[in-house]
This record gives C-alpha cells, structure tokens and sequence, in this order.
C-alpha cells in the first residue's frame, strides 16, 4: 500500500459524519443504507450549507499541498503511476471507422473471399 494522501471528502460527506448519531438517535432502528438516505434528504433540504462547504474546501487545499509533497518526494514515480481507468475504457479499441459505400464494401468482400479460397 502506498502512503498516497486520501482524497478530501465532499461538504456533504463531512457534514454526514457529524450528522450521522443525531440522525440515529432521531430514527433508532435505521439500516446503515437508511441512514444515507435520510441524511441525503436533510442535505439537499438544508438552506445554509457554507460552513461544510468552507471546510470542504480547507480539506481539498490540504490535499492540494498533501499530494503536492507526496509528488515531489517521489511518490508517484516507480510502479506508481495511474492505474488504467476502471469502468468500460480498458480494453476498446479505436471506433470503426463509418461504414462505406454498398458498392464499395462489396468489391471488398469480393476481393477477400478471393484470397481466403487462393489460400
């Protein structure tokens, strides 16, 4: 595991956690899901919301200057790079290019064919 800096988290995740035993306390029996739910419902109904997001914000400049000496130590370089994207980019290939001509594709497919009995 590398010593990389965490990524800040969000004003809403920073306000839930301390939100969070309140929200128990007020809704005892609650799954952990539930709890999400319900802090979700109060975030989005809550007018005044820039003291978590001044502190968002203080916790993303501390992991701007965090990540900044984690990189100038060295931290990124062997074997640590960026790993490859996760969802869906991996393993594409380029687009196809757009679909010729009917006339054009067929000399193609008849040209193929020719080579393949050839072989």
């Amino acid at each position: 595991m590398t010593d990389k800096p965490k990524r800040p988290m969000s004003a809403y995740m920073i306000w839930l956690n301390s939100a969070r035993e309140q929200i128990k306390s007020e809704n005892p029996g609650l799954k952990v899901t539930e709890i999400a739910k319900k802090g979700g419902e109060i975030w989005r109904g809550m007018k005044d919301k820039s003291e978590w997001e001044e502190k968002a914000a203080e916790a993303k400049e501390q992991y701007t200057k965090d990540l900044e000496s984690y990189n100038a130590n060295g931290g990124g370089g062997e074997g640590g790079g960026k790993k490859p994207q996760k969802r869906g980019k991996k393993g594409k290939k380029a687009p196809a290019p757009a679909k010729k001509k009917k006339e054009e594709s067929e000399d193609e497919d008849g040209g193929e064919e020719e080579d393949e009995e050839s072989e």
